[in-house]
Formats: structure tokens, C-alpha cells, sequence
């Protein structure tokens, strides 16, 4: 087993890169353009999202290793490649991997970071019980929504409990809550969480959800906050493109969500107040009304 600290970035492919480069400048990635799209938030990661030219599908996601050591470790995973460099800005080294459905898994190390871009905050916000602006006005510009991060992909696999048996035992991941179809046992998915021990991380990094047919589910980026949310949900909206679902706070993970589609039906969601657990909390077990479920807003 390794540790890995995050995810790092998600792989597709599109047979038009302009399209895609509309869409995820739209979505609110910074996108640099040349055989492969390389978008990136506005923390230093150099890229969180790639597209390479080809027949439209999800190509893989990459996690970041937490240690030079932990790569090296990666190299001796059955199936592994060797240690090879890392193409895209920031370089870095990577090893490939094969999951038991096929998809493609990278372990990554060494990017260069870039520098932080500016981020558009709201004016702080005047709660009832907690009012800070004043002679300040409240004007959210309008917009793109400014992807800060990436947070989380979701995957469906044949078989849930042979999936994330492979990602816990290669990656460290710990369960954060199981979702369970009919009788308690019969768990179909959980949300995975990277082990950061006493440091916080998201609710979840990763999931493979052992119902349907194995594929891409969806991917989902980080903004600033609700009114980055909302803005970017107008902006989609009169851009022309499919909204999927949302706007609403889930139960688990308690994201502020809203969800797209590429131009090829892939699901981008955006996402703010997420919750941060480290490796002492408990998992939890749901049933799907509450794992689908709302505290407020819609899902599907």
C-alpha cells in the first residue's frame, strides 16, 4: 500500500478541441491549448483537467502520490509501469495502472506547482445573526464560475467490492460512508477519502459505485463559494449547455452542488462547502434515498 495525498487530475478524449476548450473555459478552467488541452484551477496545481485528441471518452484519472518514495513503491504494484516522465505543464514523473475494470489510473509525483491565480470572492456575507459589510454593496459579477481545485471522480464498476478493495489496498483510501442496497451487508459503493492521519481532507476523493455499467460517472471542481455556484450556473445556462442536475446541498459530503455536461454528455459538477474529515472519523452507513437524497434543492 501507498498513501496518496489527492487526486490529481482526470484524462478525456474529444474529437473537436476547440469545443472542448469552449466548454471548459465556460465551466471556468484556465485553459492552455497545443496538441492536448491542459486546463488548470486557480490553486497551483499546474492542470486538473486534460483532453487529448481522439474518439470522445474518459480516459483516466491520476492521484498524487505523498511522497517520492510512495512512486517508487507504485512501480512494484502488479500491472504497474515503470517510472516514466510526465507530459504538461509542470512535468513530473508518473506510473500507470490498470484497475480491475480496465480503467486507467495514474500515480503521480513531482509537478512543479504554478502560481495561484486571483480569485473573485464575494464581500463577506451579512448573516442574521452575524452582520459584517456594511456600507459595502453585494455585487456578484457575472461569469464563468472560476474553478479553484479539483475534488472528487466518480467511476461505475462491475463489481464494488473487488473495486475498492484494489483502491484501498493500492492507495489508502478509507471509507468515509458505505451506501447499502437491500439488507445492510449488500454495500454498492462508498465514499473513499484520501488517509492524511490528524490533517483534514475531503469527505471523498474517489468512488466506485457497483451499479449500472461500468464507465465514467462524473468529476467534480471546487469554487470559491454559493455565489460562484449560482454564477456559474446562469453562465452555463445561457452558454447553451446541458445541466444535469441541481442546484442543491447534498446529505453526504454536504456539498453545495450543481452538475454539466461536456459536449459529449461527459458530467462536470461544481461544488463549495464540502465537509473535511480526518483519519479518526467513523464510517457511516446509508441507504440510497439518503445517499441520492437533498437537505435542500434537487438531485437527478
Amino acid at each position: 500500500m501507498i498513501k496518496v495525498r489527492d487526486i490529481a487530475f482526470v484524462r478525456f478524449a474529444a474529437p473537436d478541441l476547440d469545443a472542448m476548450k469552449r466548454f471548459a473555459t465556460d465551466f471556468g478552467l484556465v485553459v492552455e491549448a497545443g496538441e492536448a488541452l491542459y486546463a488548470r484551477g486557480t490553486d497551483p496545481s499546474p492542470y486538473v483537467h486534460v483532453t487529448e485528441r481522439g474518439e470522445a471518452g474518459f480516459r483516466g484519472v491520476a492521484f498524487e502520490a505523498d511522497s517520492a518514495d510512495d512512486l517508487k513503491a507504485a512501480a512494484r504494484f502488479e500491472g504497474a509501469s515503470d517510472i516514466e516522465p510526465l507530459d504538461g505543464p509542470g512535468g513530473g514523473q508518473r506510473v500507470r495502472l490498470r484497475d480491475p475494470d480496465g480503467f486507467s489510473i495514474e500515480v503521480v509525483h513531482g509537478r512543479e506547482p504554478a502560481r495561484a491565480l486571483p480569485v473573485k470572492g464575494a464581500e463577506p456575507l451579512n448573516r442574521g445573526s452575524d452582520r459584517q459589510r456594511r456600507a459595502t454593496l453585494q455585487r456578484v459579477p457575472p461569469g464563468p464560475a472560476q474553478v479553484k481545485r479539483i475534488g472528487h471522480a466518480v467511476v461505475r464498476v462491475s463489481d464494488f467490492a473487488t473495486s475498492s478493495d484494489w483502491y484501498q489496498r493500492h492507495f489508502g483510501f478509507l471509507r468515509s460512508d458505505e451506501v447499502y442496497l437491500g439488507e445492510q451487508t449488500n454495500v454498492v459503493t462508498a465514499f473513499l477519502r484520501c488517509d492524511l492521519g490528524k490533517d483534514f481532507t475531503d469527505h471523498h476523493t474517489f468512488l466506485c459505485v457497483g451499479l449500472g455499467e461500468p464507465g465514467f460517472d462524473h468529476v467534480a471542481f471546487e469554487v470559491e463559494d454559493y455565489d460562484a455556484v449560482m454564477a456559474g450556473h446562469d453562465h452555463l445556462k445561457q452558454a447553451g449547455y446541458d445541466h444535469h442536475a441541481g442546484v442543491g446541498r447534498h446529505v453526504l459530503g454536504s456539498q453545495v452542488f450543481d452538475y454539466w455536461k461536456d459536449p459529449w454528455g461527459h458530467v462536470h459538477e461544481h461544488f463549495t462547502d464540502g465537509d473535511l474529515l480526518n483519519a479518526d472519523h467513523p464510517t457511516g452507513l446509508y441507504d440510497p434515498a439518503t445517499a441520492l437524497g437533498t437537505q435542500w434543492g434537487t438531485f437527478g
